[in-house]
């Protein structure tokens, strides 16, 4: 991780512990907005406004949490306005690294240093997704879940207005219902996976199946999505943890009680999800796996298993 903008080696996944030995994850940094107007959002400063091919995506296909920004850039049809660059999936000893295709932006080996050009004294893990201003050289947001209500609004009429991940009439329902699904299931599997003690993984496994369980009794009625009809970002959120479960979680997380594949509710609403446009283009089953078994603490040897046949990666 960087602390005081210097990189310090040895990284590990757990930077944080609870009392009970529990996986605490970090609070993202950076929490600007991208707006029509280039006014202030929610949090942070304002200035950032709306300016195709302004902004730059950096993304890991093996990150559930940057895997929801993608979505969003698909969905909403931003593939022109906002450029993207994905990392090597395996994780280095300096955490994110580009691949053979360098940055295009900033010229970086490692995704730290675009933490550190945005801020040299920056402390803390170098994170996926980052979204970053080519205009004033600085991170706009490290925070995927508003990055992904930024992919939604905040371009303005640069983006599919027929798809709204976060419609009025169904915003208190949607944030009741992630923040169910947050704690209790994306990152659930890793408070499981991450755990240090034996009372806090059996905690975490417990809230895993429960959520799953109850989502699989929300989704019998054959509904296409978790409100209905129409997408939102709620159904975004729960499918970048679904897609990833049976190859990782399910194993390597010891989140092993079941599969998705044992839920036929689950099962269908994850092959649906992977039909909308562009989505499926957003998911690696090759980076995900090579990604989460390259992490030294959880599988010390880099092994990276056949299996398991999934349906859906057909």
């Amino acid at each position: 991780m960087l602390m005081n903008g210097k990189w310090v080696a040895d990284w590990q996944p757990v930077q944080a512990k609870d009392e009970k030995g529990g996986f605490v994850r970090q609070t993202s940094s950076f929490r600007n907005w991208i707006t029509p107007d280039g006014s202030p959002g929610p949090t942070g400063e304002g200035g950032f406004e709306v300016e195709a091919g302004r902004y730059h995506l950096y993304v890991a296909l093996i990150c559930p949490w940057a895997s929801r920004t993608l979505i969003g850039r698909k969905l909403k049809k931003l593939d022109d306005v906002v450029s993207v660059s994905v990392l090597d999936p395996e994780l280095s000893d300096e955490g994110w690294r580009f691949g053979e295709e360098q940055d295009p932006v900033n010229g970086a080996i490692y995704l730290h240093e675009i933490y550190t050009r945005a801020d040299p004294a920056v402390s803390g893990r170098a994170t996926v997704p980052v979204l970053w201003d080519k205009k004033s050289g600085t991170i706009v947001s490290n925070e995927s879940a508003e990055i992904l209500r930024m992919m939604n609004s905040g371009f303005g009429d640069l983006a599919d207005a027929s798809i709204d991940l976060y419609p009025t009439q169904l915003r208190e329902q949607i944030d009741a219902l992630n923040d169910e699904i947050y704690p209790k299931l994306n990152n659930g599997v890793y408070r499981a996976g991450f755990a240090t003690t034996q009372v806090a993984y059996d905690e975490a496994v417990v809230d895993v199946f429960d959520m799953l369980d109850v989502l699989e009794r929300r989704l019998a009625d054959g509904r296409s999505f978790l409100f209905g009809d129409e997408v939102t970002e709620a159904d975004v959120r729960l499918f970048v943890t679904l897609v990833r479960f049976d190859a990782a979680y399910h194993g390597l997380f010891k989140c092993n009680v079941r599969r998705i594949a044992d839920y036929p509710s689950l099962s269908r609403y994850l092959t649906s999800f992977l039909g909308l446009p562009g989505v499926r283009e957003t998911v690696s089953l090759d980076h995900i796996k090579r990604g989460y078994y390259s992490v030294k603490a959880l599988n010390p040897t880099g092994i990276v298993p056949i299996g398991p046949e999934l349906p859906w990666a057909a």
